[in-house]
């Protein structure tokens, strides 16, 4: 959560660099935190005050008892002023409640340099690989996935529903060739600690992390146990270190799953439904990294990099893109987009998003570190990006791999996890 003391510092910067995301909700619950604090603030002096003359007239008691006084009437005020700081108290443990409901509710603030507007004013950072040109009309992943034998939407929808996909033979072959490929390029290169979570979470996991409480409707919630299923491996992966102060000479912690996902999207129907391009269950590998605040910027440029090694490894080209300030998502204070170009479907799309969350997510899940021994703790910086997700990579993939005679040629990289330099159609 955003830190209440620069909101009380300066409201008014507060709410003019949250205005940058332009979403008026954000605002007013901003304007409830400020009214809150301003509350709390002023409940606390009272008690303080409070407290600082019951201390003094206490001290004037013991001494007229000791000097045999009468103390009658500074009793009686001592009763009634200990009946007031009791009501103020629980006045001051409501009003802490409540100013944290709303925090939970206020997204992070950005970082001063991406640029404002909406996803038109996404800025493109940079560009890697040629885009091909094709002598023939090349065919969507949905139809390539046919011919070859890959996956079966239909069936999927009929065991589940729609955007649940069915991989198989060789499909779900490339699924799992992914996932051995990416998983050994991001330990073995990369220095990431491969890590198996539970797929299933808790309501304070998802709060540390940002998707609670509101993005309750994209998730799957398991309601006899009030569980929820992953809607990404950032979810545990930083939970890890939940309530915990860490030794800062172990930062910086870097950790990668492989994990299936699961999201609603609510909202999102009728949107790129066609195909793998948007699904409700996807696999992905996912890299998460827990630093120091003062190496943050340039461990976000680290983390966009492996992303991107993956890409270059597949021969996809792809574009990185800087989110502008209406198009950052709820937690993050600034996000790289990186886009696979997918000549089927004539479009970018996305496979990665690298964010960093700066101290946000870390105040949520009370993760620490001193930075010296016998220091004060302070709150880590955390990073994620995925590494990448599947759909999409699969549907670049083919649709990029795509040869005239229906084969797909695959990248060099995947053909010892696939065991075949190409996909044949079924005879």
């Amino acid at each position: 959560m955003i830190d209440v003391r620069r909101v009380r510092q300066d409201p008014d910067a507060a709410r003019a660099a949250l205005a940058r995301r332009l979403d008026r909700t954000a605002l007013d619950q901003l304007g409830h935190v400020i009214e809150l604090e301003r509350r709390r603030r002023a409940t606390l002096v009272q008690v303080e005050q409070l407290q600082a003359a019951r201390n003094a007239q206490s001290a004037e008691v013991a001494r007229r008892k000791k000097a045999r006084e009468p103390a009658v009437d500074l009793l009686a005020t001592l009763k009634a002023s200990g009946e007031q700081v009791h009501q103020l108290e629980a006045d001051l443990k409501d009003l802490e409640t409540l100013l944290n409901e709303h925090l939970l509710n206020v997204p992070n603030f950005l970082l001063d340099h991406i640029p404002d507007g909406e996803a038109a004013a996404n800025r493109v950072v940079r560009t890697w690989g040629v885009v091909r040109e094709f002598d023939f009309r090349p065919r969507p992943h949905w139809e390539l996935g046919q011919t070859l034998g890959l996956f079966d939407l239909p069936r999927g929808a009929k065991i589940t529903g729609s955007g649940f996909p069915l991989f198989t033979g060789a499909g779900a072959r490339l699924v799992r060739a992914l996932a051995n490929f990416l998983l050994d390029l991001h330990t073995r290169e990369h220095g990431y600690l491969e890590v198996q979570p539970p797929f299933l979470v808790n309501r304070a996991s998802l709060t540390g992390t940002g998707q609670l409480p509101k993005f309750e409707d994209d998730l799957y919630r398991m309601a006899s146990d009030d569980l929820f299923l992953i809607p990404t491996a950032e979810v545990p992966l930083t939970n890890i270190h939940r309530d915990e102060i860490l030794d800062g000479a172990d930062l910086p912690i870097a950790m990668a799953a492989y994990t299936p996902c699961f999201r609603r999207e609510a909202g999102a129907h009728g949107k790129d439904t066609r195909g793998l391009i948007r699904v409700h269950q996807f696999d992905k590998v996912e890299l998460v990294r827990l630093v120091r605040p003062d190496t943050s910027e340039q461990e976000h440029r680290l983390i966009t990099a492996h992303a991107e090694k993956a890409l270059q490894l597949l021969n996809l080209p792809y574009r990185v893109l800087e989110l502008a300030a209406g198009d950052t998502g709820f937690a993050s204070a600034c996000t790289f987009d990186l886009e696979a170009w997918a000549p089927g479907v004539g479009g970018w799309l996305e496979v990665s998003s690298a964010s960093t969350f700066t101290d946000f997510q870390a105040r949520r899940a009370n993760i620490r570190f001193r930075p010296a021994p016998n220091a004060k703790p302070e709150f880590v910086h955390t990073l994620n990006a995925s590494g990448v997700a599947f759909p999409r990579t699969i549907v670049a993939l083919l649709e990029n791999g795509q040869q005239a005679d229906g084969s797909v040629v695959l990248p060099e990289a995947l053909v010892p996890y696939v065991g075949t330099d190409r996909l044949l159609p079924r005879s």
